[in-house]
């Protein structure tokens, strides 16, 4: 799950809230094993934070911690290597305006042999993973 992922389920502003609720109601509905970075959650708790403030933020983050406990997801933290990975990949695409979250992403998706990623963020594509829901 990618920032835009939780960002549209968690607004209801969002241009995708609809489309992207019902797809991540449905994910979690046939038992999908969802996971996200400690750097993904932490640009989305502050985009949060800064659009709809404190409250929502803390929200979002209960949210989180439920569905840690219910086992159907799985926080993957950056460490030295996969923040290494990911400047390697920051470095390679100087092409690309990926954002350094992004290449977290991307290093840990090829860790994780994810190809699919819950996201509108056109870069995942990109970078060969299919993003979800189209």
């Amino acid at each position: 799950m990618d920032t835009g992922g939780w960002y549209c389920v968690a607004s209801e502003e969002d241009y995708h809230h609809e489309i992207g609720t019902l797809y991540y109601l449905d994910m979690l509905d046939e038992g999908a094993h969802l996971l996200t970075s400690d750097y993904v959650l932490d640009e989305t708790i502050t985009r949060l934070r800064y659009d709809f403030g404190h409250t929502i933020a803390k929200a979002f983050w209960q949210q989180i911690e439920k569905a840690q406990q219910k086992g159907f997801l799985t926080i993957l933290w950056v460490d030295e290597r996969v923040f290494r990975a990911a400047m390697d990949i920051f470095r390679k695409y100087d092409d690309q305006d990926f954002s350094f979250t992004d290449c977290t992403s991307f290093a840990l998706a090829q860790e994780h042999k994810v190809d699919e990623v819950f996201t509108f963020d056109h870069h995942f594509l990109m970078f060969g993973l299919l993003i979800k829901p189209r």
